[in-house]
């Protein structure tokens, strides 16, 4: 079984179509956890009429840690991340258990293949119209078109829906705060699998996900993800991409390096970075008390949503 754990902002005509699509498309029972940001547009009382398990805060925590409250709640020895705005489509999830089952016990990362309505520079992603918002989701076009696909496998980490063990998830602690709201988590959350031996990361071209595209995001008062990411690891998100990850698909697994290094170009950078600021300046400027949306309104116990 899954646990499958979905962030949402004030979205609720997506939340609907995401959890319609799992629970229509989706061919073994999943646990289905969501945090609940706010909630003031009718989500929350949706959530708790549907007998979704969840957690709830008074306002907009970010993804870091929305996700860590549900993985905290989650009972299935896999959890998958996906976004409210995405919409699954039949064989999403018995790809993706095939590819876990196929793999060793070593930690990894599996992505669907991602289909989007507008065209952007992402070789991880395929590009499709069937509506940019609920109002104009083309659910027959989609379901057609997933059903013609004949996607290959691809490797590399593309972004959500993801799937890791849930053991591996604790193991590296989750999502970390720092990334708060959430801009280069994902980055972050690689790196730190990556040092506890994954070399897995593949998108499966079976497993068809439709994703409306940045419709919490586009929200948010950003965070320099990228400069936080080569602070705390000195090295930037595109040179541990392009010199660890994008070679699992090339080199012996032997040949990779445990931990990444830096480049010169890195080190530049970061002294630069440095300078000029620091990463929890960001998080001053989004949001002074965290804690307080966290505490203002305490997640019901294990057992009570419905």
């Amino acid at each position: 079984m899954l646990s499958i754990l979905i962030p949402t902002w004030n979205n609720l005509p997506y939340l609907r179509l995401c959890v319609d699509s799992l629970r229509r498309h989706s061919v073994e029972p999943h646990e289905i956890l969501v945090h609940v940001n706010d909630g003031g547009d009718g989500t929350l009382q949706w959530v708790r009429q549907q007998g979704l398990a969840h957690t709830q805060t008074s306002g907009n925590v970010g993804v870091c840690l929305a996700l860590n409250q549900l993985a905290a709640r989650a009972s299935g020895e896999w959890l998958l991340f996906l976004n409210d705005d995405m919409v699954c489509t039949p064989g999403w999830d018995t790809a993706l258990a095939a590819a876990a089952r196929s793999s060793g016990p070593r930690p990894l990362f599996l992505s669907s293949m991602l289909v989007e309505p507008t065209v952007a520079r992402n070789d991880l992603v395929r590009f499709a119209n069937f509506g940019t918002d609920p109002s104009s989701f083309d659910e027959a076009g989609l379901l057609a078109f997933a059903a013609a696909s004949r996607f290959g496998d691809i490797a590399g980490a593309a972004s959500q829906p993801t799937l890791v063990r849930r053991a591996d998830w604790n193991l590296v602690g989750g999502y970390s705060v720092e990334f708060s709201p959430g801009m280069s988590s994902d980055d972050d959350f690689l790196m730190k699998l990556w040092l506890v031996g994954c070399r897995s990361y593949r998108v499966i071209g079976s497993s068809v996900v439709y994703h409306f595209a940045c419709k919490s995001t586009n929200k948010v008062r950003r965070n320099e993800g990228g400069r936080e990411f080569l602070l705390k690891w000195g090295i930037s998100q595109r040179a541990f991409k392009r010199s660890c990850i994008a070679r699992t698909a090339l080199a012996d697994v032997g040949s990779l390096p445990s931990v990444p290094a830096a480049t010169w170009k890195c080190r530049v950078k970061r002294v630069l970075h440095a300078a000029a600021g620091y990463p929890l300046a960001d998080l001053r400027a989004w949001e002074t008390d965290l804690a307080a949306r966290l505490t203002s309104q305490a997640p019901p116990p294990p057992g009570s949503e419905a």
